[in-house]
């Protein structure tokens, strides 16, 4: 079972700037707990993103990855030529949304122009990083746009054949159901296999587990999460939206079977200091 904890995802929305060795002393930690997969930091314009500004000084002070992964966001080529600058990044991640409006939204480019992008960047990771691209909107959007399980299956085809291979569906808003994770999933898996295929979900508390069954009934072994299931879309408009919550799904993924090499007995204490920066810095 592959987990990757995001505290990128949770620190981007505070609007109090977390300094740097505060950043640092926490990502060492969940480093030192056992957590394998970390989406760490983005490359995206300060404006935008404040709370990354310092994303090189974040990644300067980390140790090696030494077999881990360290994974950043990045939403053009420029953001891209900063990761493979940058020390100790492995893999950079990029948010495909198959809706039109909220790739407007988030990217201020089409679905038509981010294709051409992909191409781009995949030849510009090369043999020097993984490229990932995470599917938002992958079950659902709010606005109207065309959507159904069929859609995510097309984009993952067309992504396989540009050759990217690590593919992650997001669930931007929250709001899908466990039964249409579980049916879109499944399309996906039935026309591509489980292997490199990955689930970013959002949901409210009560929802989680109830989710991830139906992401473990696909096949799907690839998770996404953060402590304290702090952060999530900035416009999903629900405080109770979040990631899901890392000290919530791992024991419960032990209790299946499902192990990810991170001790279960350091979870409290990491939820912990997660609450505490989000409410010193939130």
């Amino acid at each position: 079972m592959k987990w990757v904890e995001c505290p990128r995802d949770s620190w981007q929305g505070f609007k109090g700037f977390i300094p740097t060795a505060q950043k640092v002393a926490y990502l060492k930690r969940l480093l030192e707990a056992g957590f394998r997969h970390l989406d760490l930091t983005s490359f995206v314009s300060p404006k935008w993103v404040p709370q990354h500004a310092d994303a090189e000084a974040v990644l300067a002070e980390l140790p090696p990855p030494g077999g881990r992964e360290y994974l950043v966001i990045v939403a053009n080529e420029k953001g891209l030529e900063r990761a493979l600058q940058a020390q100790g990044v492995t893999s950079v991640g990029y948010p495909f949304s198959i809706s039109e409006t909220f790739q407007l939204k988030n990217l201020n480019k089409t679905i038509a122009d981010s294709w051409e992008q992909v191409a781009r960047m995949r030849d510009m990771a090369g043999n020097g990083l993984k490229f990932v691209v995470y599917l938002s909107m992958g079950f659902g959007n709010p606005y109207g746009d065309p959507w159904s399980p069929q859609l995510p299956v097309e984009f993952v085809g067309r992504l396989r054949e540009m050759g990217v291979q690590e593919i992650a569906l997001a669930d931007t808003y929250g709001v899908a159901t466990a039964e249409v994770i579980g049916e879109t999933l499944s399309a996906v898996v039935r026309a591509f296999g489980p292997e490199e295929i990955g689930a970013h979900l959002h949901s409210r508390p009560e929802g989680t587990l109830e989710k991830v069954d139906a992401v473990l009934a696909s096949g799907v072994r690839w998770l996404e999460g953060a402590l304290g299931g702090i952060g999530g879309c900035p416009f999903a408009g629900d405080d109770l939206v979040g990631n899901l919550s890392t000290e919530l799904v791992l024991p419960y993924l032990a209790r299946k079977g499902l192990e990810v090499g991170v001790r279960l007995e350091s979870l409290a204490e990491l939820a912990g200091e997660a609450a505490l920066l989000h409410t010193r810095y939130a």
